[in-house]
């Protein structure tokens, strides 16, 4: 459960960083199950589906004539070009290991390239990442700069959907101190690893701030052109934005309209969505994370059996044969014997030599 369902009012900033004089109740979406090992398998599945498909072409490396040799003249049976007068006549073909022939396995258009994931997969996965933007240390934990805002999640009057210019969203962003995280993906711009360089994605950054609105009046305009800041409308929330990487914890920004319109999308465990019919809440396996406080509580002691303070310790099992102390145990005379056993070895012995 969110650690932010125990404060469950929010107060709504205005584009000022000042108080709008109103509050919020944390919708119950923000309580739900914060499970990273679905969010990661979910988002692995769909962020296939915007796979395009590729392949090398159907007669590379097959485009010459060539036929083995056969046997019997001490060379390998991979084909050989024909003719002669040239370099290339008697190379090797075809072969994934020759000079110019074709891949091994060549690839082909027809891979299943596109994922179908179920839709309440798909909705239980929303629903933890939307629970894990309202806890500060797992959106902290994901390298977001959020030390300087007033509250997580940040609720905002909905002027700012109203902004149409980049100069009044940056200075909305400073205001309300969510520039550090803006200016942290200035900072860690820098050239790709690989040959992505070669194929117009030549940059590669961190994500900064996702902004969920309501209505957009200008909003997405203004916003669009700040690197890493996305913008998102309330009801297409995208598994991919929520959290980039598979990563549960981005910092988002609400507006108040969007907030507020949670309850209805995704319902309470009172009362079902009305945009997603049939669909509930998931349950959290623990109506109470706090271990301490349940092993204490008088309940769980109350039904608990005593303790045992008796120590029982396991016997060892020995061999008597070897064990000379075992032997002991169950026959005392053994000691006797094995003297008398020395004695008279010790005894012929002494008649053999003399």
């Amino acid at each position: 459960m969110s650690l932010a369902a125990a404060r469950p009012l929010i107060t709504v900033y205005d584009d000022k960083n000042a108080s709008a004089g109103t509050t919020v109740c944390l919708p119950a979406v923000f309580r739900a199950p914060v499970r990273p090992d679905i969010v990661s398998k979910i988002h692995n599945e769909i962020a296939k589906n915007k796979r395009q498909p590729y392949c090398v072409n159907v007669d590379a490396g097959h485009q010459t004539s060539a036929e083995s040799w056969g046997t019997g003249r001490a060379v390998a049976r991979i084909p050989r070009v024909r003719g002669g007068g040239t370099h290339r006549s008697g190379q090797g073909a075809f072969g994934n290991m020759c000079r110019g022939g074709r891949m091994f396995a060549p690839t082909k258009t027809w891979r299943r390239w596109h994922r179908k994931v179920n839709t309440a997969q798909k909705r239980y996965a929303i629903c933890s990442a939307i629970a894990a933007t309202g806890v500060p240390a797992l959106v902290m934990a994901k390298g977001h700069q959020i030390q300087g805002i007033s509250e997580v999640p940040l609720v905002v009057a909905d002027k700012v959907q109203a902004f149409s210019k980049t100069k009044e969203a940056v200075v909305f962003l400073r205001r309300n101190k969510a520039w550090a995280d803006v200016a942290k993906v200035y900072s860690t711009r820098r050239m790709r690893a690989g040959k992505g360089k070669l194929r117009n994605r030549r940059h590669v950054q961190k994500l900064g701030p996702l902004v969920i609105y309501d209505q957009d009046h200008g909003l997405t305009k203004a916003f669009r052109n700040i690197p890493g800041v996305d913008t998102i409308q309330v009801d297409n929330l995208n598994l991919l934005k929520l959290a980039p990487g598979g990563h549960v914890g981005r910092f988002c920004i609400w507006t108040e309209g969007a907030f507020k319109k949670l309850d209805g999308l995704y319902g309470t465990w009172r009362k079902a969505s009305s945009a997603k019919p049939g669909w509930n809440l998931p349950q959290p396996k623990m109506a109470n994370t706090d271990l301490s406080a349940l092993l204490k509580s008088e309940a769980i002691r109350k039904v608990l059996r005593a303790p045992n303070r008796k120590v029982k310790h396991a016997v060892v099992k020995t061999n008597p044969l070897k064990n000379i102390r075992r032997m002991l145990q169950l026959n005392p005379y053994a000691a006797v014997q094995k003297k008398n056993a020395e004695l008279i070895s010790a005894k012929n012995i002494r008649a053999k030599v003399a």
